[in-house]
């Protein structure tokens, strides 16, 4: 039997908002290139409608970091399951995520990151779970959504493998 879905957010919303972000973006490194890390496999797909917005040069590299599983609630262990192929001395970053709940892992990312030497690095998510906050510390500087504490799938996101393709945010209703 198929799970329920519930639209929360959109193709139409999800589109335009990501253009609003991406012309934000576009000011605050105009001048400079923009170094975006893509945490897959949820990311690639915000990431890529992304830069195809922004109007600034852009280069590109993927990570692969994990403390899910097949779970929806996160396991608290990080794990690199993917480094970068390039180096970031001296790179404007932009790290873009599809979703942040507890900080976690973008908070163990973060201070892998800083540690390669990168000129400044910022954070870029779809969706943003403050109220799922444990590591407060985790500033998100690019939000294009801010969304209640709910399970959500599409747009890159899953659940167990499932409707990553959608292209609207919705809540599964198990």
């Amino acid at each position: 039997m198929a799970d329920k879905i519930r639209v929360l957010l959109s193709e139409e919303e999800v589109n335009q908002r990501i253009s609003e972000v991406a012309e934000v973006i576009s000011k605050d490194y105009e001048g400079k290139e923009v170094h975006l890390i893509c945490i897959l496999k949820g990311g690639v797909f915000f990431t890529c409608e992304l830069a195809k917005r922004l109007t600034v040069p852009v280069s590109l590299d993927f990570m692969s970091v994990s403390s899910y599983g097949d779970d929806t609630k996160s396991s608290g262990v990080v794990r690199i399951v993917k480094d970068l192929d390039e180096p970031l001395q001296d790179k404007d970053v932009l790290i873009v995520e599809d979703i942040i709940d507890s900080g976690r892992t973008l908070s163990y990312l973060i201070e892998v990151l800083k540690q390669r030497g990168p000129k400044s690095i910022r954070l870029c998510t779809l969706l943003d779970k403050p109220e799922r906050r444990v590591k407060k510390q985790v500033h998100v500087d690019y939000t294009c959504f801010t969304i209640p504490d709910e399970f959500v799938v599409g747009y890159g996101l899953d659940y167990a493998q499932k409707y990553r393709n959608l292209p609207y945010i919705g809540v599964v209703e198990l």
